[in-house]
């Protein structure tokens, strides 16, 4: 089907970027390469959304933006002190957060989520094993602290997001990241290489901009589970471009500590699809339940 495909190229190409963001952060700084890409991510999304934002998506935006931020901000810091097959796959850990933190606006966890959470972090543990044993690096935990963020994106979409158009949320949210990586990163800025402009483009327009609408038009198609399901796989994909493009290698415990993430991730979704117990749900921007497929956390990767 034409929309599996689409959503699964979108989820690809955000697996592909954690490749991209490494080897632009190896020679750019984090805060001006972040505010290059949601600049060229705010011009080219203005024309989808087709209209100035509102008053109210201005404001519940701006309150989002503010964790988009803070959650790429950690993610890409993070990133510098570790790999982006792990970058991939401990970011994939927002999947099994979002019904945690959807916990304290009231909602229940479901007891695959215990299971999932519990998974996923005893495989990210592993994933830090060397030869020694476990060494969780600081920039494994500020990508894990990122996820967070991200998964209260989530959360704050579903709870603030119904009534509003998704384009316009998405639009403000990029335009607050703008603003917050301008400020930041305004006396480091110096023209990027390349490189680093090449990883702009990608990041700004394919993975952030253009990625929304293609994966806002296919989920009108799909169920929610379904489409949650595909973009849970973008671990893998993250994994599989950090060992093809990079070379990254494993050693054994690792390796058991990737496989324990995607299970976790790829199981939490697979599961109401499999027992008949997912909720029906629409596209980006509907409201209901907290599921990660039902909006666009990324702008992203």
């Amino acid at each position: 089907m034409i929309y599996v495909l689409v959503l699964t190229v979108v989820t690809a190409v955000w697996g592909w970027t954690f490749v991209l963001v490494k080897d632009a952060i190896s020679q750019y700084p984090v805060a001006p390469f972040l505010a290059l890409r949601f600049a060229l991510a705010v011009v080219v999304m203005l024309p989808i959304a087709r209209r100035l934002p509102g008053r109210r998506a201005l404001r519940v935006g701006g309150v989002i933006g503010i964790a988009v931020a803070l959650g790429y901000a950690l993610q890409t810091y993070g990133m510098q002190d570790t790999s982006p097959g792990v970058a991939g796959l401990i970011t994939g850990l927002f999947v099994v957060f979002t019904p945690v933190i959807d916990h304290f606006f009231g909602a229940r966890i479901p007891p695959r989520t215990v299971v999932a959470v519990a998974v996923a972090l005893a495989g990210t543990v592993l994933l830090a094993g060397t030869g020694g044993g476990p060494v969780v690096s600081v920039g494994d935990l500020l990508v894990l602290a990122g996820a967070l963020f991200f998964a209260l994106q989530i959360v704050l979409l579903s709870r603030l997001g119904p009534g509003l158009s998704a384009a316009d949320l998405a639009a403000v949210q990029m335009a607050v990241c703008f603003v917050i990586f301008s400020a930041s990163g305004s006396t480091t800025f110096h023209p990027p290489s390349g490189t680093v402009w090449f990883a702009v483009v990608i990041t700004g327009v394919f993975a952030s901009a253009l990625a929304f609408f293609l994966q806002a038009w296919a989920q009108k198609h799909l169920s929610a589970t379904r489409a949650a399901l595909i973009m849970a796989m973008e671990p893998a994909w993250a994994l599989f471009f950090a060992v093809v493009l990079t070379g990254e290698s494993m050693n054994a415990v690792q390796g058991l500590g990737a496989a324990l993430v995607l299970i976790a991730v790829a199981g939490h979704e697979a599961l109401p699809l499999l027992t008949g117990t997912n909720r029906a749900g629409g596209g980006a921007g509907g409201g209901g339940g907290v599921r990660p497929g039902r909006h666009a956390r990324r702008l992203q990767r």
